[in-house]
């Protein structure tokens, strides 16, 4: 018996869904020891790709610009 496209989309998509709950049960096991290694792991990585983890200060303008708006506020 041949299934059609979405007989296998349903399927696969159930199948995924069923990792994805795996996974979130997995994470929320996990101890705060090894969610701090892997912060760390995940912070050297960036920093050794040469990301930089100091403030942007024209990101802040940004957010200024914004708040402005939002409010209302001319921007000039």
């Amino acid at each position: 018996m041949m299934m059609n496209a979405e007989e296998v989309r349903f399927l696969l998509r159930d199948r995924w869904k069923a990792v994805e709950e795996f996974e979130q049960k997995e994470l929320r096991l996990l101890s705060m020891e090894t969610r701090l290694k892997q912060m760390n792991a995940i912070w050297r990585l960036g920093k050794g790709l040469g990301f930089s983890f100091e403030p942007d200060e024209s990101e802040m303008e940004v957010f200024i610009r914004w708040a402005k708006l939002k409010e209302g506020d001319d921007l000039t």
